[in-house]
């Protein structure tokens, strides 16, 4: 039988695999909190499922709690906490910011969380994690609305913070390559036209992400997910990732389109609320169109993001039914 990292491996290479590969995951509120609770859902969610990559996704918080931050569960439809208490509040405080090593307690629980995976998924079962762009991680520490006025008046002291936070990034990825993971998913939050332009993008992000970026030359698996609407796909040209995730069916390009700028994977073609509102036949209506824009090739089928809570279980087993229905070898 095809194992999952064959399978994936024969899709980045362009191979036609025996069939079209899915990766879904979701946040795991309250279990995420912990690092044995954390992989113990993931790795339930992957037995109920089995899906082609083990995307482990914990709270956003993970990065940036060893500086002080906070959050709270408060029943987000997607899974995601609210931060109570921020630590960035006047401009010198991006400079007190200082890099933090993996052994720091939160970066080093998402760290064992990781070798707990690693030695109870199966060898041949891809894993990636999670890693927030180190403007990401600044909105978390700030408030975006703190970050972007910052970053207006007082560029060259978040600068310096964000100098911190992705020498934090690196050093943190560095660590969970030693824990055998075959890449990361890097979630950019504001390559977006309704946060910025993309030429202050290139400025103020651009520079943290390469840094951050540093370890991960050699792992095989890495996706990008570019978060939101009006994203600049146009960046892809400038990173170095095998597979490309976005919100395709609610903003440009869609798969078809995406075809012919990113000569990489793409992972998507299933609306999140079509998991959570649709019906099987829905679920699996989107799927079949998504793997005919992509024309099967150098596809993964997932979401534009995190599937909700919420998502009813028959549609998860639409969505891989659809997927092993579904021979990716089309010309």
């Amino acid at each position: 039988m095809t194992t999952h990292k064959e399978r994936i491996q024969a899709c980045l290479s362009g191979e036609v695999p025996d069939r079209t590969p899915i990766a879904l995951w979701r946040h795991f509120p309250v279990d995420d909190q912990n690092p044995e609770s954390l992989a113990a859902s993931t790795l339930h969610f992957q037995s109920t499922y089995d899906f082609d990559i083990v995307k482990v996704t914990p709270a956003s918080s993970f990065a940036v709690k060893d500086w002080g931050v906070d959050d709270q569960w408060m029943g987000d439809a997607e899974g995601s906490r609210r931060y109570t208490k921020r630590v960035i509040h006047k401009p010198e405080d991006w400079e007190k910011l200082k890099p933090l090593d993996p052994a720091s307690p939160h970066l080093a629980g998402q760290l064992y969380c990781l070798r707990l995976l690693k030695k109870n998924l199966p060898a041949e079962t891809p894993i990636i994690q999670t890693i927030f762009n180190p403007l990401s991680q600044a909105k978390n520490l700030a408030g975006n609305e703190t970050l972007l006025a910052h970053l207006q008046k007082h560029p060259e002291a978040v600068m310096k913070g964000l100098d911190a936070i992705a020498k934090t990034t690196t050093r943190f990825i560095e660590a969970a390559r030693e824990t055998g993971i075959d890449g990361i998913f890097y979630a950019v939050q504001h390559a977006q036209a309704e946060i910025m332009e993309l030429n202050e993008y290139k400025t103020f992000a651009l520079p943290y992400d390469q840094q951050a970026l540093e370890e991960t030359g050699d792992l095989w698996c890495n996706m990008i997910h570019l978060h939101g609407k009006g994203i600049f796909f146009s960046l892809l040209r400038l990173f170095n990732f095998q597979i490309v995730n976005w919100h395709d069916r609610e903003t440009y390009p869609s798969l078809a389109e995406a075809r012919t700028l990113f000569k990489g994977t793409l992972c998507g073609g299933l609306r999140q609320d079509t998991l959570v509102l649709g019906d099987q036949a829905k679920v699996c209506e989107e799927a079949a169109d998504a793997i005919r824009q992509a024309n099967g090739r150098h596809f993964i089928l997932g979401t534009g993001c995190v599937v909700p809570i919420t998502a009813a279980h028959g549609n998860y087993l639409a969505a891989l039914e659809s997927a092993r229905g579904a021979n990716a070898g089309k010309e």
